[in-house]
């Protein structure tokens, strides 16, 4: 016997033709949710725990260690109850070690090369989401393969034309450098997201009096509102860390906060105090910036991963 399915139509198209069905099999939900009871959520239980101990131990430390002492840090048995203590973060913006221009670049360069990113991959994805083309499929498919190239197969042809250029140690260069790899990637995340989209809600936005740019601006925006903010801040916190392109193509007037974390670890030793304070630094920012919009972002990635795009 068939089962029974629940049926949803959000409306028809501006020539009355019914929009796209939605087919629910109540038998698959519940199956689903014995198969998740008993020892199978245990399970999930488990592996969340684990996930989620492997992922805040490690910055829990950071952050303790960046207020200890440097004989605490250093210390050979963890201590864990200690002084507090602000002498890391001080010698961060003290002397040569001044952590203020540092700042200022990854703002700057993670931040255009994101909005520019968001911007012109917006713009393309849609253009890809709506054309009709033979090999649609495989152009989608070249775009985010430009993406999953190994960096060190493309930094020296794009060191070689950036210095042509008089890109290097600039920071016009490295919002170049971190658009070679978040546009591509923006370009396919709203690629997919805008092929969720039914054709004909722009049809009937058309049909009412918009143009082609009110429709795409008024209607159809608003309603990618999760992929916007989903891809515009997974390419800021790609451009945030980057530190293969900010060590090849940034110099003394262009170097981010990841190449002045580098500088502390010298052939005489660490400074595993301040480390852990520059460290807490630039982790801080995306953790806020992830919490902040995490409603939006984990729709977007929810949607992204059921397209399969």
């Amino acid at each position: 016997m068939t089962a029974p399915t629940q049926t949803t139509s959000p409306g028809q198209t501006s020539d009355g033709s019914p929009l796209e069905t939605i087919k629910v099999n109540p038998k698959q939900d519940a199956g689903i949710e014995r198969r998740m009871s008993g020892p199978g959520r245990i399970g999930v239980w488990i592996v969340v725990v684990l996930a989620g101990i492997w992922t805040v131990v490690p910055l829990l430390w950071m952050l303790l260690g960046s207020f200890k002492s440097s004989a605490d840090v250093t210390s050979a048995s963890p201590k864990w109850f200690f002084a507090p203590s602000l002498e890391n973060y001080a010698g961060l913006f003290t002397g040569a070690n001044n952590l203020g221009p540092y700042i200022v670049n990854s703002m700057l360069a993670a931040g255009i090369s994101a909005i520019l990113s968001l911007v012109l991959g917006t713009l393309a994805g849609y253009g890809l989401a709506r054309t009709e083309m033979k090999g649609k499929r495989h152009l989608a498919f070249w775009i985010i393969s430009t993406r999953m190239a190994p960096i060190a197969a493309v930094i020296l042809p794009l060191f070689l034309m950036f210095r042509v250029a008089g890109l290097i140690d600039t920071l016009p260069g490295l919002i170049l450098a971190y658009m070679t790899f978040n546009l591509p990637f923006a370009t396919w995340l709203m690629q997919a997201f805008f092929a969720e989209i039914p054709p004909s809600i722009e049809e009937s936005a058309k049909v009412a009096g918009c143009t082609n740019w009110q429709a795409f601006w008024y209607v159809v925006l608003p309603l990618s509102k999760s992929g916007l903010v989903t891809t515009g801040i997974l390419c800021l916190v790609f451009a945030w860390n980057d530190y293969a392109f900010a060590s090849t193509f940034a110099g003394p007037n262009s170097q981010t906060l990841p190449i002045a974390a580098s500088q502390l670890v010298t052939q005489t030793g660490v400074d595993w105090g301040q480390l852990t304070a520059i460290g807490t630094i630039v982790v801080v920012p995306m953790v806020i910036a992830g919490l902040a919009v995490r409603r939006w972002l984990v729709t977007g990635l929810s949607l992204g991963a059921v397209t399969g795009e």
